[in-house]
């Protein structure tokens, strides 16, 4: 049997000027959504620092996914309704739940 440790996550800094830019965009009329998975979007943003998970088995297609069903709560972190610190936290939680069943499956 093989045993895969999972990485330990980091709480990045808060990207508060590229927030600022997520959220105008979002209130000029974009699709959450489509912001969270742009170019230069939090996707890319957030696996550019969390892209070790993929050595676990999670692909950038999985974190998207577990990103994009997390938006409501990243949407409150972008209107100021949530601190970074508590979206940032509960993404981490569902990204490493996410990546421990990857694991399993793979067992």
């Amino acid at each position: 049997m093989t045993v895969t440790s999972l990485p330990t996550l980091h709480m990045p800094d808060e990207p508060t000027i590229r927030a600022d830019a997520w959220l105008a965009a979002v209130l000029d009329g974009d699709d959450l959504t489509e912001v969270l998975r742009a170019d230069e979007g939090f996707v890319p943003w957030l696996w550019s620092r969390w892209s070790t998970l993929s050595k676990a088995g999670l692909t950038r297609d999985d974190f998207e996914d577990v990103v994009i069903g997390y938006r409501r709560e990243i949407w409150l972190w972008l209107a100021g309704e949530r601190v970074w610190t508590q979206c940032c936290s509960g993404l981490m939680g569902r990204v490493s739940r996410r990546t421990t069943q990857v694991v399993n499956a793979g067992t």
